[in-house]
């Protein structure tokens, strides 16, 4: 197949989306398809320039705020126009944050009639939308910890929520504008950080604990992992993510049979919930008595051969080049679906 790898963008997650599409290209060229390297801010790459972008590792922080608005001012449309792109069998979205996670891109795809992985552009709103997701976890049986949107009083926010209160963007991924509140002074503070990243804000309870995840296949749900930080973190935090030692990731976690089956459970319910389509990675924190909430589902989970997704992929007998052309054929079989063939 001839694919259309899109990655970068102008998001915050820029960094994570360049180093899941870096090896996503790899991977299908080693699964012996022809790819397009197109970064959604620049455009299709030569062989230089992809190079030299593919081979960038991601930085201890996410892009400055300066460097993203040049990118916007000149980047023109989120799907680039080129003769590259017309004859493409399908597009392998390594997109992450911003318009090509939240069903902007899903939606201009729809409108070419070009396949692309991962779910469509309403159910990849929904998921990208905190609020607009735990209502509809609560909805499905799967447990998931009180939240409430800003603006709320700091009063009001103590009482339902406690302390510490996890304050973030509503709509916004790996942790960027995150922060722990442990005090009602706080909490102004932090919202006004979060909304630096979203124009909507939303305060969780904070629910200690170990941090679990759980990949999606094909409607299946892939091996179970355990997600450690190192250095004392209390969450699993951009640095942790994305720097060589940050966490330990154990694939397949270390829990009972009975436990791990309810992670897949809950996981596979959080899915269909949200009517999310081929594949993605359903997060939980379990609290100290074995309970497990769910936190949220990535439509696009991080893609290199080390992130979280294709680890649950490798631990289920899936290695990642078999992964990544696996996800390619799921969308092209939906795509003639659609259509009617």
């Amino acid at each position: 197949m001839r694919v259309a790898v899109l990655f970068g963008g102008t998001s915050a997650e820029r960094d994570v989306s360049v180093a899941s599409g870096a090896q996503v290209v790899k991977a299908l060229r080693e699964a012996g398809h022809q790819v397009v390297a197109v970064d959604t801010a620049r455009g299709v790459l030569a062989g230089g320039d992809e190079q030299r972008l593919l081979t960038a590792g991601v930085a201890p922080a996410p892009p400055a705020e300066a460097e993203l608005a040049t990118l916007r001012a000149s980047s023109g449309s989120p799907l680039p126009a080129s003769a590259e792109m017309k004859d493409v069998d399908v597009v392998f979205l390594t997109l992450h944050g911003g318009t090509g996670e939240d069903g902007t891109i899903q939606a201009l795809l729809d409108l070419t009639g070009i396949p692309y992985v991962g779910s469509g552009h309403a159910a990849s709103a929904v998921a990208m939308d905190k609020d607009w997701s735990k209502r509809l976890f609560r909805a499905a049986g799967v447990p998931t910890a009180e939240w409430l949107m800003a603006p709320v009083d700091a009063a009001e926010a103590e009482a339902a929520l406690g302390l510490p209160i996890v304050v973030k963007p509503n709509k916004q991924g790996s942790t960027v504008g995150l922060t722990i509140v442990r005090s009602r002074d706080e909490l102004q503070p932090a919202i006004d950080e979060a909304l630096r990243h979203d124009d909507e804000v939303m305060l969780e309870a904070f629910v200690a604990g170990r941090e679990l995840t759980v990949g999606i296949l094909e409607d299946r749900a892939l091996a179970v992992g355990e997600i450690i930080p190192r250095g004392g973190a209390e969450i699993f935090d951009y640095a942790s993510k994305y720097q060589h030692g940050g966490a330990d990731e154990i694939f397949p976690a270390d829990l009972p049979d009975e436990q791990t089956r309810l992670v897949q459970d809950l996981g596979l319910r959080a899915h269909r919930a949200l009517k999310l389509e081929g594949f993605s990675r359903v997060d939980f924190r379990m609290d100290a008595e074995g309970g497990l909430w769910c936190l949220e589902v990535n439509t696009l989970p991080g893609m290199t051969a080390t992130s979280l997704l294709p680890q649950s992929a490798a631990a289920a007998g899936i290695p990642f080049p078999e992964l990544c052309d696996r996800i390619c054929r799921l969308a092209v079989e939906r795509h003639r679906r659609k259509q009617g063939r």
